[in-house]
């Protein structure tokens, strides 16, 4: 596994040249008064160190002499370990991470600046510890007043994040199997949740059922909070009170993932409540499902980013125009975005050690970046009719027998040397129920 993050280590050794990479972990967070949250380490940060601690600090310096790869952690500590577990520790930093030095995160501004001194640049992110944010401004500043006499010192910061986006995109086979991992555990979850989808049964029964399902396979816990929409819960995008019962008829929408090892999953399906569908589900059923299969197929190596989105939103917009929902030319209403009223967010994004996993998706130019092989995306479009809804200036009102429903399935897709490969497909996505009609 070290070897893993080594290589990874290298790889932006050799992009930053003769700069320096600081990274610093994520804080802990207070949930309520001196709780705290689960921590979750900092995605950039984990990846080049695989270090799963708080109040630590990463160096990545390629101009030192000896020192490349530098670790600044929190020193062992017997009585704050008796409350808060045990610590890694200097030695243990170097031993079992490969650091080439490690010091106690107590000397950082003694240490630090040996390894930023002589380099050209900074690569840092500016993140949510203003603290530290206000730390590297102040040694660069420091830095640049004695670049006069001393002639070295870096003369810009650039941001860490945009550095790693270039490495993050492209999955390792190392990376793949942990997701293929995430996914099988999630694949299992929604096929248990897809047996408990009947009348009478409460949201939050379910959400327990697939989270039940993470734990006990060996996962972390959910990717993100899960989402069990039954009926009108499932037009609000990110419903997260699963406090409600399932009644004949509805649709029930679960939006659910796990984390594996710090790599993450996330599947959507649409499910009808009983055993039969009404003519109104169906048919935006079936039309959410005609746009995903669009979508996918422009994820493709050399396809423009955008491609997928586009096919998607081209395929539901015209639909909506067949069915009367829309009034107007298709392209006119995409250009004029009025097909947002009903399918309102992008069809997909980046997956890999975060949720939304970073990716820069245009050019400087603006045109699209194109996919390449061993990008994972999620494939995600939907049809939400909430009945809040209100007609834009020009557009029909919506008869009753359509308000209410929401719809949205999603998959993972790998793209391939050639194509693609949908990670997620073992979730069922056909209905083949008889349809109710009015």
């Amino acid at each position: 596994m070290q070897s893993e993050y080594r290589q990874r280590r290298q790889a932006v050794l050799e992009a930053i040249g003769g700069g320096t990479a600081i990274f610093c972990s994520a804080p802990t967070a207070v949930m309520h008064n001196d709780v705290d949250h689960l921590f979750r380490q900092d995605s950039d940060f984990f990846y080049l160190t695989g270090f799963n601690e708080p109040n630590a600090v990463a160096v990545l310096s390629p101009w030192h002499d000896e020192h490349q790869f530098v670790l600044f952690v929190r020193p062992k500590d017997f009585d704050k370990e008796t409350w808060s577990g045990t610590r890694t520790g200097i030695e243990a930093a170097k031993e079992r991470y490969g650091a080439d030095e490690a010091y106690s995160i107590n000397d950082l501004g003694k240490k630090l600046t040996q390894y930023v001194e002589k380099a050209d640049r900074l690569y840092y992110h500016f993140g949510h510890n203003s603290e530290f944010n206000g730390r590297i401004i102040r040694l660069w500043q420091q830095l640049l007043a004695k670049m006069t006499k001393q002639g070295t010192g870096p003369v810009a910061i650039e941001d860490s994040k945009l550095l790693m986006q270039q490495f993050r995109r492209v999955k390792s086979p190392f990376e793949l199997e942990k997701i293929r991992r995430a996914i099988a555990i999630s694949v299992e979850a929604h096929n248990v949740a897809r047996e408990m989808a009947q009348p009478g049964v409460y949201e939050y029964e379910i959400q327990a059922a697939i989270e039940n399902v993470f734990r006990r396979s060996g996962a972390m816990g959910p990717a993100y909070p899960s989402i069990v929409a039954t009926g009108e819960n499932a037009c609000i995008l990110h419903y997260v009170e699963n406090n409600q019962q399932l009644a004949e008829g509805d649709l029930l929408l679960i939006d659910a993932g796990c984390a594996y090892d710090y790599y993450n999953a996330d599947i959507t399906r649409t499910l009808p409540v009983g055993n039969r569908l009404s003519e109104e589900q169906k048919i935006l059923y079936d039309l959410v499902l005609q746009a995903q299969l669009a979508a996918i197929e422009q994820v493709q190596p050399g396809k423009p980013f955008n491609a997928f989105h586009d096919a998607a939103t081209r395929t539901i917009t015209a639909g909506l125009v067949e069915l009367g929902l829309l009034v107007g030319e298709v392209d006119q209403l995409i250009e004029e975005k009025k097909h947002k009223a009903f399918f309102m967010h992008g069809t997909g994004h980046f997956l890999g050690l975060d949720v939304h996993d970073t990716g820069i998706l245009r050019n400087m130019d603006k045109s699209w970046k194109p996919f390449a092989p061993n990008n994972i995306v999620t494939v995600e479009p939907g049809i939400y009719i909430s009945p809040r809804y209100k007609p834009a200036e020009g557009q029909p009102a919506v008869e009753d027998r359509w308000k209410g429903i929401g719809i949205r399935i999603e998959d993972d897709v790998l793209v391939t040397e050639t194509s693609n490969e949908v990670l997620t497909s073992a979730v069922p996505k056909t209905l083949n129920l008889p349809v109710l009609v009015h």
